[in-house]
């Protein structure tokens, strides 16, 4: 048999450059567990004939083994494909899938139902030019639905497909259909989701997914696939202005430095004038250097390396702007933040904020208010607990360069890191920077906190005492004071319960009374040390992470963490002030050891043994780390 090679060579070509000037859609499935998505994909696959002839047999064995549809072929094994998922028969992973039709190439993300994992939903939306929202025909608009509507919303997709899946088990009405659709549209309009195309289907046995339905002939509009090929969402991202954050500073020899990222807006030529931030220095681009050799512009989403006309220090994390329209500079932002977290964000308390390629150190200031995504009712709260959708200040410890989330997804976009763990705890959307943030501007003053320190002839420090009421704190405190004292040393003590008589007398005992209680002092220490005073904390500071937050205002050898351990029943047994009595009667809650953890410090710099040794030893202990 003869064969055309150079017949088949230009078939090859033909077809790839087919392939390379298809468009590419990517959109995410939403809505409640069990509305059908991993099967509605799983019948997009199906039907669009992506599926292996050895993948439909495995499909085959594998339905009749832990299939969900009796005799019929089960779609969503092709979907999902963790183990805990096919036995649990619910979608956990965000699972990515590409299929391509003549028209157009597509990358789907189906995300999770249950609400336990509205995070992975999220990362899916994030990137997602549209949105197909399913829901259930025989249940209805539920508030997993709403959720994950508003989150599209949020992450910035405005197209959304209504899939209303199951019409088989409700006879195909277009009564129901139209109920559903108008429930969801009234529901939509109030969170700005404007672009919506209802389509009747039944996902399991293909109605209106690729080929019209005979069963709703009344349905005048697109099939699933004809609008998902048809569509032209809008763009997220509005402001054409150039910005570049940088990934990495490329420097392979002493010859060469380049700034490597991908551009998020806008567009650059060779010998524009940038500006730099947060530095604010401008010059001009000298060359753009790309994998596939140089080039005289750059466009948005492009990859590439940039050179200056001259070396300035630029880091990972800073943003290269267009000179005369540079991006927003500022340490206090409002923002939109869902929860992902099981454990409770409460204001104070610190987290590593990343936005873009610059990680920071933030906190919470203000929890405006969370929204009820049944009602969008503002609620006023004090926490957030998962899952929570709110509106919030936030604060960091340097200026951040950003953009507004609707004008720049990959500025104004960011994920709050827990210190302790490094897990991902919430994610949000910059909205705006407050104006008390343009407004306050640091002074700068001649004497510095060095000079200070040695005017007094001593290193500034910070004695932080952590451990239970009763452990001995104080009285080790009082006595380290003492010595330092009689030795010429200028000291104070901060003690828990003098600062509640006038600094923190506003404040509970709540988790997050306690977690202001802390930031208040520890911020007041700093301000001492910078004094040049030795610093004497006595607080009980039961949180790790507040310890921690405490810790990170100094640097690294200006503070020691003295762990006083004692344990419960011994504190118990002095009792000094008679709390824990008071304590065990029911008369005051939120205490320390009863009805409150205490978390014992991790590293502590120092531990003092109350029962092996005495104040005095352990004062003296404390005095021979400080070498006087």
């Amino acid at each position: 048999m003869h064969i055309n090679h150079h017949q088949t060579s230009q078939d090859l070509h033909r077809y790839l450059k087919t392939q390379q000037n298809k468009t590419l859609l990517r959109f995410i499935t939403c809505g409640s567990v069990d509305d059908g998505k991993s099967t509605l994909i799983g019948r997009l696959l199906y039907e669009s004939k992506m599926i292996f002839e050895d993948q439909m047999k495995s499909l085959e064995i594998d339905s009749k083994k832990m299939g969900t549809q009796g005799d019929k072929i089960d779609f969503a094994l092709l979907v999902d494909g963790l183990a805990a998922e096919r036995e649990q028969g619910i979608t956990i992973d965000v699972a990515y899938r590409f299929f391509s039709t003549d028209q157009r190439k597509f990358i789907v993300a189906d995300t999770p139902g249950h609400e336990q994992y509205t995070r992975n939903m999220i990362t899916g939306a994030s990137t997602a030019d549209l949105a197909i929202v399913l829901i259930d025909a025989t249940k209805g608009v539920l508030t997993q639905t709403k959720r994950h509507s508003f989150l599209a919303s949020l992450m910035g997709v405005q197209e959304v497909i209504l899939a209303i899946n199951k019409m088989d088990l409700v006879d195909y009405s277009q009564k129901q259909f139209d109920l559903l659709t108008h429930e969801y549209v009234q529901f939509a309009k109030k969170i700005k989701l404007l672009n919506i195309t209802p389509i009747p289907l039944s996902a399991l046995n293909g109605d209106n997914i690729t080929r019209r339905s005979i069963h709703m002939t009344w349905h005048k509009g697109p099939t699933l696939l004809e609008h998902l090929e048809n569509v032209s969402p809008s763009k997220k991202v509005s402001k054409q202005s150039f910005r570049l954050p940088v990934q990495w500073v490329n420097r392979p020899d002493s010859n060469f430095r380049g700034y490597a990222g991908t551009i998020s807006s806008g567009s650059i030529q060779c010998g524009d004038e940038i500006q730099v931030l947060p530095s604010g220095k401008i010059t001009r681009i000298k060359e753009i250097i790309t994998k596939d050799g140089p080039l005289k512009s750059a466009q948005q989403n492009q990859a590439i390396t940039i050179t200056l006309d001259e070396e300035i220090d630029i880091s990972r994390g800073d943003v290269i702007c267009a000179k005369n329209d540079p991006a927003i500079l500022a340490d206090q932002f409002e923002a939109k933040i869902i929860w992902m977290s099981e454990e409770e964000l409460h204001p104070g308390r610190q987290y590593l904020l990343k936005c873009g390629s610059k990680t920071v150190n933030t906190s919470i200031t203000k929890i405006k208010y969370i929204i009820n995504v049944n009602t969008l009712e503002h609620i006023a709260a004090t926490y957030l607990g998962l899952n929570s959708i709110s509106v919030c200040n936030l604060h960091t410890d340097q200026n951040l360069v950003f953009e507004p989330y609707l004008d720049n997804s990959t500025l104004g976009s960011f994920i709050l890191i827990d210190k302790l763990t490094n897990n991902t705890v919430g994610a949000g959307v910059i909205d705006f920077a407050l104006r008390r943030s343009q407004n306050i501007v640091p002074q700068y003053f001649k004497i510095t906190s060095k000079e200070r320190s040695q005017i007094k002839n001593q290193t500034p420090k910070v004695l932080w005492f952590t451990g239970l009421s009763g452990s001995g704190k104080s009285t080790i405190a009082n006595l380290v004071e003492e010595k330092l004292f009689s030795l010429g040393k200028h000291c104070y003590i901060l003690d828990g319960d003098n600062v509640r008589h006038g600094l923190n007398k506003d404040l509970g005992f709540t988790e997050s009374d306690r977690i202001e209680n802390i930031r208040r002092v520890a911020e007041v220490a700093r301000l001492m040390a910078d004094a040049g005073l030795i610093v004497l904390v006595t607080l009980i500071s039961p949180f790790q992470k507040d310890r921690e937050f405490a810790r990170s205002l100094f640097s690294t050898n200006e503070f020691l963490e003295i762990y006083v351990n004692t344990p419960l029943s011994t504190a118990e047994m002095r009792d000094p002030k008679g709390l824990y009595k008071k304590a065990r009667a029911g008369l005051i809650k939120n205490f320390t050891g009863i009805d409150s953890s205490y978390e014992a410090p991790i590293n502590p710099d120092i531990i003092l043994d109350t029962e092996k040794y005495t104040v005095t030893e352990c004062a003296k202990r404390v005095i021979q780390a400080l070498n006087y």
